[in-house]
């Protein structure tokens, strides 16, 4: 080979190895994605798929998943359902926001009459009420209610204490008529800023520890170190005799 052919050859190949380099690395820039923690994929040092190690989120192979302790019908009006239900989280340092619900209602002949959806929050160690008024069931009795939660959708994340600032609850007292039960409790706000728009559930239980009685009411504002009355009525007498009442502010996970 001639000194002109082998120059031709080193400078075609200098050209040719450029382009190669150039081309990596914008190949590289466009398709090449680092590991993150939503890319579908057990990289890093996660624990599983986006989830343990550094990844915010909790695998649900390490958590115990939410109980629901139980779903219940309460007559409402002719046409309407209200539905109250408990759900626990087992998890003492770990919690899940803006979890998504279904409650199914189903007459009394086991057909499905109507279907609502929702999403609450799951601080760690605590059992947490869902209070729906007013659900439409048609003209057919409601025979029962189920709530429930699709673990697909649980984003668990660690939490060493519930940050959550919670009124405390006091003088709770029914009064009212047979027919038009009311009840009145006291809530304290133990901060030293306002709360304002606190959801609060009521749940008033027989002898037998049945829920025969629920309702919800929003306060509007607890001052800072002070105190609010939340009130709750009916407009029918309950379905029997109460002989004990619960009364649950909601706080959102911050």
């Amino acid at each position: 080979m001639s000194w002109a052919a082998r120059r031709r050859f080193i400078i075609l190949f200098i050209i040719g190895m450029a382009a190669f380099g150039f081309l990596t690395v914008v190949l590289t820039a466009t398709f090449y994605k680092a590991p993150s923690c939503a890319d579908f994929a057990q990289n890093q040092d996660e624990e599983g798929i986006d989830c343990g190690g550094s990844c915010p989120y909790l695998c649900m192979a390490q958590m115990q998943p939410p109980t629901v302790l139980f779903t219940k019908a309460l007559t409402n009006s002719v046409g309407r359902t209200d539905v109250i239900a408990l759900v626990e989280n087992k998890n003492a340092s770990a919690a899940a926001k803006d979890v998504p619900y279904r409650i199914s209602l189903y007459g009394t002949d086991r057909l499905l009459l109507q279907e609502v959806t929702g999403t609450l929050d799951l601080p760690p160690g605590a059992t947490e009420p869902v209070y729906v008024p007013g659900v439409a069931s048609g003209k057919q009795k409601v025979g029962s209610a189920f709530l429930s939660i699709d673990s697909s959708f649980l984003r668990w994340f660690s939490v060493a204490t519930d940050s959550r600032i919670v009124p405390s609850v006091s003088n709770t007292k029914q009064g009212g008529t047979t027919s038009s039960p009311r009840i009145d409790a006291i809530l304290a706000n133990p901060s030293v800023i306002d709360m304002n728009n606190v959801q609060v559930v009521v749940l008033v239980r027989d002898a037998r520890g049945e829920v025969i009685a629920s309702s919800g009411t929003v306060v509007q504002s607890i001052p800072a170190q002070g105190q609010a009355t939340a009130t709750f009525t009916w407009n029918n007498e309950f379905p029997g005799v109460p002989a004990s009442i619960e009364v649950v502010p909601i706080i959102s996970l911050p």
